[in-house]
């Protein structure tokens, strides 16, 4: 199960190139339910997701993973037909970042779009329990909860835009 919020990046948190980051490339095959390849460095995997309905702040999904080889995700990216998402992705880790000891074991995800998406900065915390999730205070550099704003799904990112 993943349980997530997702927020725009009001102000980028400092020293963020210190942070551990990837380049990551995916494409949508489906969108109902979310089938998503994705590549992270020489990392290549599938995706299946579906949305659980609950009543919470929080995006809540079912999620299952599965390792692809290089030639089957360039087989399965040609199917993608061009519902690419671009983006780099920095982890901070939001204890070490605010340094005030609210946000243990929690860790921010901040993606830096590129290509038709450029400029876009969403940020992302994963939680254990529905319940973290909800009483969940982000740190000052975080934006406008969007979690429940489709547009900012990937899934949507890649189809539009």
């Amino acid at each position: 199960m993943e349980i997530e919020r997702k927020y725009l990046v009001a102000k980028m948190p400092f020293g963020l190139d210190g942070y551990p980051h990837t380049e990551i490339e995916q494409g949508y095959l489906c969108t109902s339910p979310t089938l998503r390849i994705r590549k992270m460095g020489d990392f290549f995997i599938l995706t299946v997701k579906e949305k659980v309905h609950m009543a919470s702040n929080a995006i809540v999904n079912r999620e299952e993973e599965f390792e692809l080889t290089a030639s089957k995700y360039e087989h399965l990216k040609a199917k993608c037909d061009g519902r690419m998402v671009c983006k780099t992705r920095y982890r901070v880790d939001l204890r070490r970042s605010e340094g005030d000891g609210m946000y243990e074991n929690l860790v921010a995800e901040v993606d830096v779009f590129h290509g038709r998406h450029d400029g876009l900065l969403l940020v992302e915390v994963e939680f254990p329990t529905v319940e973290v999730a909800d009483a969940f205070i982000p740190p000052a550099w975080f934006g406008e909860d969007v979690s429940s704003k489709p547009m900012y799904r990937n899934s949507y990112l890649a189809l539009n835009m």
